[in-house]
């Protein structure tokens, strides 16, 4: 069975809700009361993702890099 890899953000919403995010998989992301919660949705959430795109034989692409921008205002 193959085992992939992505990178998934984690942010804290202004009602201090979790919210977690797969910048690699369109539309994948899931909120939760905790970040460990929001973490663990957010793996549940991937996992069916892809498993739908393998069962409609969709490719799965593969992350390149994840940078961090620093901007300055």
């Amino acid at each position: 069975m193959p085992v992939y890899t992505f990178t998934v953000v984690i942010e804290k919403d202004e009602d201090g809700r979790f919210l977690a995010v797969c910048p690699a998989l369109q539309g994948c992301y899931t909120e939760g009361d905790t970040e460990q919660e929001a973490l663990e949705m957010i793996q549940d959430a991937v996992k069916l993702h892809l498993e739908d795109r393998l069962q409609m034989h969709e490719p799965i692409y593969e992350e390149v890099g994840v940078s961090k921008v620093k901007v300055e205002l």
